[in-house]
């Protein structure tokens, strides 16, 4: 399979009675990489990774999973991927521990659970039945059932949905080492601090259609070009320095709020600043830089103004999620 994609979808589409959720999709996730779907409720992500793990079919274009087709080669298919869904429930008297051991009997060389179990904080609740567990406790277990099986490709769809600020970095950490090992992740999230810190690259899905794709940090550029620069000066700025700040080409607007000084320019705009002060010899106190991230170029490049139905009940997070998670 040399130069084969870990995943291609090519035109694809899907419309259920009166709206169309996907229109001509397409894009390609390299093997060894984090690719990120990002968008609105209701853009058509979590269809988009359902089409490409067989559990729903398009009306139209295809999918392929390390050239494999999920409609016609199912078998060969699940040898190679795990799935983890946002919406997924076991049997409620199922324990923790016998979920672990029905999945790991389905693959013919599944990890070590051990090991596993306990990166995702599950070691201490292998005896618990599933309808005891929290939510983000159900969630771990997701994860852990996606990865048993020791896939080459997974599918992790809103992860970190109902973990605490830490165990969701944790879970970051174990994303990361699952790269690292060589395993392929198509990540679909709703946090855009999490798509920025993970993703090799990010698709923005809106409206059924891909709007942008790139880097993270080719997005932001892309959109946002500026750089807000905060601070106190030690001494007040003359009016000369103040002119003198102003005229640089960096600079677009100056303003005074109380003793704080607030410049908003280019993206090297600081540079411009430090050495405007330095020749005149004020120290800047209380030096703050505001850079755009992912989650402002996210609102940028989408219609978060509309207001979308949920396809087919599976996109969880809202545009009002959306504004205000990811934001540092």
């Amino acid at each position: 399979m040399a130069n084969v994609e870990a995943v291609r979808v090519e035109g694809l589409s899907k419309s259920y009675p009166g709206r169309s959720v996907l229109r001509d999709v397409s894009f390609g996730v390299d093997v060894g990489e984090i690719f990120g779907l990002v968008g609105p409720n209701g853009a058509g992500k979590t269809t988009t990774v359902e089409c490409v793990s067989g559990l729903r079919r398009p009306d139209g274009g295809s999918a392929r999973v390390l050239g494999l087709d999920p409609r016609t080669q199912r078998d060969e298919v699940r040898r190679v991927l795990g799935v983890q869904l946002q919406q997924s429930a076991l049997p409620d008297k199922l324990r923790v521990a016998e979920a672990i051991e029905l999945y790991s009997a389905c693959h013919r060389a599944p990890v070590e659970p051990g090991p596993l179990l306990t990166r995702l904080g599950l070691d201490a609740h292998l005896r618990t039945p599933y309808a005891k567990l929290s939510g983000g406790l159900r969630q771990r277990l997701s994860i852990a059932l996606a990865l048993i099986g020791a896939p080459r490709v997974v599918i992790l769809d809103e992860l970190t949905t109902g973990l605490d600020p830490q165990a969701r970095r944790n879970t970051w950490s174990l994303v990361e080492e699952i790269r690292d090992a060589g395993v392929t992740v198509l990540l679909v999230t709703h946090f855009m601090e999490e798509a920025e810190r993970l993703c090799d690259r990010v698709a923005v899905l809106d409206g059924g259609r891909i709007v942008a794709l790139d880097t993270p940090q080719a997005l932001i550029e892309r959109v946002i070009r500026h750089q807000i620069v905060r601070f106190r000066p030690r001494t007040p700025l003359t009016p000369e320095m103040r002119a003198d700040l102003a005229a640089l080409p960096q600079v677009r607007e100056l303003t005074e709020i109380d003793d704080r000084i607030v410049i908003t320019g280019a993206p090297d705009v600081l540079t411009g600043v430090t050495a405007v002060l330095a020749r005149a010899g004020v120290i800047a106190e209380n030096l703050r830089v505001d850079s755009p991230d992912l989650d402002d170029a996210y609102l940028a490049l989408t219609d978060t103004d509309t207001d979308s139905n949920s396809e087919t009940g599976t996109d969880a997070a809202t545009d009002t999620d959306v504004r205000r998670v990811g934001r540092r």
